[in-house]
Formats: C-alpha cells, structure tokens, sequence
C-alpha cells in the first residue's frame, strides 16, 4: 500500500507518525495552525514545501495561507538549519567591538556563504541578529541558549568546539 505522506529524504518515517500526531492533537481547534507548525518544525527541524503541502491537505488550509506564516514569523525555517543556532549580535556596541569581524570569520572558517546559512554537515546555522541586550559585555556570541561574552576572533575555534 502507498503511503499517503510525500517522500522526503529529511523525513522518516517515525516524524511521519509524530506530525501525524500532532495534527490528531490539534484537529478541528481554532488557531492551530502556529502551534501545529512549531511542533512540525520541532519534529522536522525544518518546514519543507512537502511538509507544508501536507499540513495544507490535512487542516484544509491553503498552501498559501501556510507558507505566508512560515516566512512572515522569523522562528519558521524552510530551509534545513544546523543542530545549533549561532546567533552574533550586530548591534552597536557588539559592531563597534568587532561583531562583524567575528561574524565574517564564523562564516568563512565554518564555510558558510549567506547570513542564515547552514553548514554542510548541519552541525551549525549561523545569523547575524540585532542588539541582544548584552552591551556591557560586547561583543557577545550566542550558541543555542549558551551567551559567550567578550568574544574575539582568536577564542572562536575554542567556543565551536565545545559544541560537537
């Protein structure tokens, strides 16, 4: 028998069954559709147009309407991200003390072409985000919810690598 969910090499067939589930959770509940797409994108890592497409089919939602809150909400991904977020604040303080020298090296030494981009083997995604609030401790490097203060250039290779 065919399986009604459409083939993606990112998707087994277990988060299959989990967004499966996710939908048996929320059907027929009003304003659903974020909180189904935030537990789809916890399962999946990712919102990909197969994902969205069947979450269209199944909650009788235009694909239009999906793929307008997936890029309209920053959190949303369509695109694969790495098993940690980097985050390098940009903002004044972390500009004036070399943010954008920490965030062109992180991007080169991880071989990263865009802001946003993902390394080839998904260990990192990396961004460039506005003032964190940290000014004191400029600049500052955020990993997944870990905060690196008065980072440099040269304690880069040492703070990746704690991340494996």
């Amino acid at each position: 028998m065919a399986s009604k969910h459409p083939h993606h090499d990112d998707i087994s067939p277990e988060q299959w069954r989990q967004i499966d589930d996710v939908l048996e959770r929320f059907r027929g509940r009003r304003g659903a559709l974020i909180p189904v797409l935030q537990q789809v994108q916890g399962i999946v890592g990712y919102l990909p147009e197969a994902v969205q497409q069947y979450l269209s089919d199944q909650m009788n939602v235009s694909p239009a309407e999906i793929f307008g809150v997936v890029t309209f909400y920053a959190f949303f991904s369509t695109e694969p991200r790495g098993r940690h977020h980097c985050k390098v604040c940009l903002g004044t303080a972390c500009y004036v003390k070399g943010g954008e020298k920490i965030m062109d090296k992180l991007s080169k030494d991880l071989g990263i072409a865009k802001a946003g981009g993902t390394t080839e083997d998904r260990r990192f995604t990396v961004e460039g985000v506005r003032c964190v609030g940290a000014c004191g401790v400029a600049p500052v490097v955020i990993i997944n919810e870990d905060v690196h203060r008065e980072v440099d250039v040269m304690s880069l290779p040492d703070i990746l690598n704690q991340y494996e």
